[in-house]
C-alpha cells in the first residue's frame, strides 16, 4: 500500500491524485495563457480527484475484504475485484503520468516520454502534417469542394463586396503614393521613356509604319484634304494672286497687262487645282504616292535619312524634355488617382465597383470561368505547397524546439489530461472486473 500513500512524492508535487494548482501555461518562458486554460485545468484537477478517489475505495474495499474473507468466503470476490482494481488504476495512472513526467519524480527509462522527446516528437509532428496535409493533390482537391471562385463571386456580386474591395483599393493608394518618392518614380519613368522610346532608332519602324498605310491608301484622305483646302485658298484669294504677279512683273509692263497676265495665271492655277481635286488618278496624285513610298522606304533602308529621323526625334525629346515629361506624367496620374479613391462618387470609384459587381457575377453564372478560376487558385496554392511545404512544416519543427520541456508537458497535459483521466477511471474499473473474471475461473477449476 505503500504506493497509495505516497502519491504526493511526484516531481510537481503530485501522486496519482494530481491535486496541484493549474500547471504554468506558457512555453518558451513567455508565461502566456491561452483563452479557457483556467477551466481546462479545473476539469483536470476534477478528473485527477475522481480517478484518485476510485483508487482509494478500491483500496479500502481491499483491507476490509481482505481482512474479513476468512469470516465470510464469499468476500473473496470482492478481494479479487478489489485487487484488480487497484492494479488497474496503478498501471494506468504509471502509463498516463509516464506521459507527461517521471512517476513519483524516479527517473524510469521510458518516462517523462514528452518532455525529453520534445524536438523528436516536433520533428515527427512537422514530418507528420508535411506529409498528409501540405501534399499538392490534398490541397487541390480541398479547393476544389469549397468552389471558392462562386463563394467569391457572390461576395462580390453583393452590395457589400463592391464597396469592400473599393475602400481597400483606395487605402493601398493612398498608403503606396505616401511610401513612393516622387523622384525615384519619375526616374523610373524617365528610365522607361530613354529605354523604350529614345533607345531605338525611329526611322526602320516609323518608315514601316508609313509603308503599311501608304500601301493600303489610308494617306488618300488626307491628300484629298489638302487638295479641297488648296482649291477653297485659290478660288477665294483672286486678287493675292493678282498682286502676287504685278509685284514681280518688271516696271515697264503697263498695269493692265499685269491685270491680263494675274487673271489668266489665276485661272490656269484654279483650273489646275480643280483637275488634281476631281481626278483620282491625276499626274499630281501618282506623284504624291511615289515620293511618299520612297519616303518610307528611305527610313528603312537609307543611312541618311534614318540619320535625319534620329536628328529630328534629338530635337523633339532631349534631356530637358524627358524630364518634363516624365514629370508632368507622373504628377498627373498621381493627382487624378488621387482625386478620384478620395471620392466615393467619382466617375473612376463608380467604374470600378461597377466592375467588380460584373466580375462577381460573372463568376457566380458562368460555369466555365468560375471553373478557370478555381483552377487557377489550385495551381497557385498546389505550386506555393510543392515549394515551400517543408519550409511551412519546419515553422512545426522550430517552433516546439524552441519551447521549454517543462512548460510544453504541462501544456499538453493541460490541453488532453482530462480526456486521458478517462483511462485511469476505465483501467480501474476494467482491472476489477478481470480480478473477478480471473478468481471466479481459478476457482472454478482448481476450488
Amino acid at each position: 500500500m505503500r504506493v497509495n500513500t505516497e502519491e504526493s512524492t511526484r516531481s510537481d508535487g503530485t501522486g496519482p491524485g494530481g491535486l496541484a494548482g493549474p500547471p504554468r501555461t506558457g512555453l518558451g518562458g513567455r508565461g502566456s495563457a491561452a483563452p479557457g486554460d483556467a477551466e481546462k485545468a479545473a476539469g483536470l484537477r476534477r478528473m485527477k480527484l475522481l480517478a484518485l478517489v476510485l483508487l482509494i475505495v478500491m483500496a479500502i474495499i481491499f483491507v476490509f475484504a481482505f481482512a474479513l474473507q476468512r469470516q465470510y468466503p464469499w468476500l473473496e470476490y470482492v478481494r479479487a475485484a478489489a485487487e484488480g482494481g487497484m492494479v488497474g488504476a496503478i498501471a494506468d495512472w504509471f502509463a498516463v503520468t509516464a506521459l507527461f513526467k517521471y512517476p513519483m519524480g524516479i527517473k524510469i527509462p521510458h518516462t517523462a516520454i514528452i518532455p525529453n522527446r520534445k524536438d523528436q516528437i516536433g520533428a515527427s509532428l512537422g514530418e507528420f502534417v508535411e506529409t498528409n496535409f501540405l501534399s499538392e493533390q490534398v490541397v487541390k482537391d480541398k479547393l476544389a469542394s469549397v468552389d471558392i471562385a462562386r463563394k467569391a463571386g457572390a461576395w462580390l456580386a453583393g452590395p457589400a463586396g463592391p464597396e469592400r474591395v473599393a475602400k481597400e483599393g483606395a487605402a493601398f493608394i493612398r498608403g503606396a503614393f505616401k511610401i513612393l518618392n516622387d523622384d525615384d518614380v519619375q526616374a523610373v519613368i524617365e528610365g522607361m521613356v530613354r529605354r523604350h522610346l529614345l533607345a531605338p532608332p525611329w526611322g526602320p519602324p516609323v518608315g514601316r509604319l508609313a509603308g503599311r498605310i501608304f500601301a493600303d491608301g489610308h494617306h488618300h484622305t488626307l491628300v484629298d484634304l489638302l487638295v479641297d483646302r488648296t482649291v477653297d485658298w485659290v478660288r477665294d484669294n483672286h486678287e493675292t494672286v493678282g498682286q502676287l504677279i504685278s509685284d514681280r512683273s518688271p516696271q515697264w509692263v503697263p498695269q493692265f497687262v499685269d491685270g491680263l497676265v494675274g487673271d489668266k495665271v489665276y485661272l490656269e492655277i484654279l483650273k489646275f487645282t480643280k483637275a488634281v481635286q476631281s481626278d483620282p488618278q491625276h499626274e499630281v496624285r501618282r506623284s504624291i504616292d511615289t515620293y511618299l513610298n520612297s519616303l518610307a522606304d528611305d527610313l528603312q533602308h537609307d543611312p541618311v535619312m534614318i540619320a535625319r529621323a534620329e536628328g529630328i526625334k534629338a530635337q523633339v525629346l532631349g534631356d530637358p524634355e524627358v524630364r518634363e515629361l516624365a514629370s508632368r506624367t507622373w504628377g498627373t496620374i498621381k493627382a487624378a488617382l488621387l482625386t478620384a479613391v478620395d471620392d466615393p462618387h467619382s466617375e473612376l470609384t463608380m467604374k470600378f465597383k461597377a466592375a467588380v459587381h460584373d466580375f462577381g457575377t460573372r463568376l457566380v453564372v458562368d460555369p466555365e470561368l468560375a471553373g478557370k478560376v478555381n483552377a487557377w487558385i489550385g495551381d497557385a496554392a498546389g505550386y506555393l505547397v510543392t515549394t515551400y511545404r517543408s519550409d511551412i512544416a519546419g515553422v512545426i519543427t522550430e517552433t516546439v524546439a524552441r519551447w521549454d520541456a517543462e512548460e510544453t508537458s504541462q501544456k499538453i497535459e493541460l490541453q488532453v489530461g482530462r480526456d486521458l483521466q478517462f483511462i485511469r477511471i476505465n483501467g480501474t474499473v476494467v482491472g476489477a472486473l478481470a480480478g473477478l473474471a480471473i478468481f471466479t475461473v481459478a476457482h472454478l477449476v482448481f476450488g
